[in-house]
C-alpha cells in the first residue's frame, strides 16, 4: 500500500499487519473512515511489518499474532527495539489476535506490545483504543486482564499458568494517569489467589533479577509495587500519604528507570522481580 506520508497533520498513522487479506482490507476501512486516522501500509506477516514499520514510521502497528514465517510476537520486539526508535516517534504496538490465550497476553507484553486486543472487539472501541495507546496509555482486553494478573502472582520460571474466569466490563483496561493498567480486583493481588505462592520482597531476601532495580530509589519501589497492584495514582498517594503530583513525578522517573513505556510494562517488570 503506498505511503501518504506518516504522521502529517496531526493525524494518527497505523499500519495493519495480518496474514489474511479480507481483515488487514477489513481494518483499513474502519480506519480510515475516521477524519484523525489514516492507514499508511499493509504488512501480510511479521516481516513485512518489521520493513515497513522501518520505512514509514507509523504512529500505531495493528499487529496478528498467527502468521508466516516471523510472528507477531517477534516482529513487535523488532519494531520496538528499533535502534532509530525514538521517544517523540515511537511506533506503539497493538496485538489483535482471534486467540485469547495467556500466553499471547504475555509473550505480547514483553515484547513490548501497549495492548492486546482480540479481533471481535468492536469498531468504536478498537478505534478509542488506538488513540488511547498514541497518548502514551496501554491498553488490554478486559477478557485478559484477571487472568493476566494471575498469571503473574503464580508465575514462576515461566513454568506456572493459572487460568481463571473473568467477569471484566465490556470496555477494555486502560493504564494512564490515575487509572490501573489492569482491571483491579483486590486490594491486594494475592487476596483473589490464596494458591499464589507469598510475595518474595527486598524483606525477603529475593535475589532480584534485572539491575534497573537498584536504579530506584526506596520510595520509587514503593510506588512501583502500587503499580503493580493496580492502584491508581490517587490511590497510590492516599496510601503512601504522599502529593498526586510528587506520585506522577515517581512513576514517570520509574517509567524510564526501568526502560518501560507504560504502567503495564512496569506492573510485568515489579512482578518479574518478585516486588509483589
Amino acid at each position: 500500500m503506498e505511503s501518504q506520508g506518516p504522521n502529517a497533520d496531526g493525524v494518527i498513522t497505523v499500519l495493519v499487519a495480518d496474514d489474511q487479506e479480507l481483515v488487514r482490507t477489513g481494518f483499513a476501512m474502519v480506519i480510515d473512515s475516521q477524519p484523525d486516522m489514516h492507514v499508511v501500509g499493509l504488512a501480510g506477516d511479521g516481516a513485512e511489518a518489521v520493513r515497513l514499520a522501518a520505512d514509514l514510521h507509523p504512529d500505531i502497528v495493528l499487529m496478528d499474532v498467527r502468521m508466516p514465517g516471523m510472528d507477531g510476537i517477534e516482529a513487535t520486539r523488532r519494531i520496538v527495539s528499533a535502534p532509530d526508535a525514538s521517544s517523540d516517534r515511537m511506533t506503539r504496538v497493538i496485538i489483535l489476535t482471534t486467540f485469547d490465550l495467556d500466553d499471547y497476553v504475555m509473550s505480547a507484553l514483553l515484547a513490548g506490545a501497549s495492548g492486546f486486543l482480540l479481533k471481535d472487539t468492536e469498531p468504536e472501541t478498537l478505534l478509542s483504543s488506538i488513540r488511547t495507546v498514541r497518548r502514551g496509555n496501554a491498553i488490554i482486553a478486559p477478557t485478559a486482564t484477571k487472568r493476566l494478573i494471575q498469571r503473574m502472582i503464580s508465575h514462576d520460571g515461566g513454568a506456572a499458568l493459572h487460568v481463571a474466569p473473568t467477569t471484566a466490563p465490556d470496555t477494555p483496561a486502560t493504564a494512564q494517569a490515575g487509572a490501573s493498567p489492569v482491571s483491579r480486583h483486590a486490594s491486594s493481588p494475592h487476596a483473589s489467589s490464596p494458591s499464589a505462592p507469598a510475595p518474595q520482597t527486598a524483606a525477603s531476601g529475593a535475589a532480584y533479577t534485572d539491575p534497573e532495580l537498584d536504579s530506584l530509589t526506596a520510595r520509587e519501589r514503593e510506588v512501583l509495587v502500587g503499580i503493580a497492584r493496580g492502584l491508581s495514582n490517587q490511590e497510590i498517594a492516599d496510601e503512601l500519604v504522599i502529593s498526586l503530583p510528587t506520585v506522577k513525578t515517581h512513576v514517570a522517573h520509574i517509567l524510564q528507570k526501568t526502560n518501560s513505556h507504560d504502567r503495564v510494562q512496569a506492573a510485568v517488570f515489579a512482578y518479574q522481580n518478585h516486588l509483589v
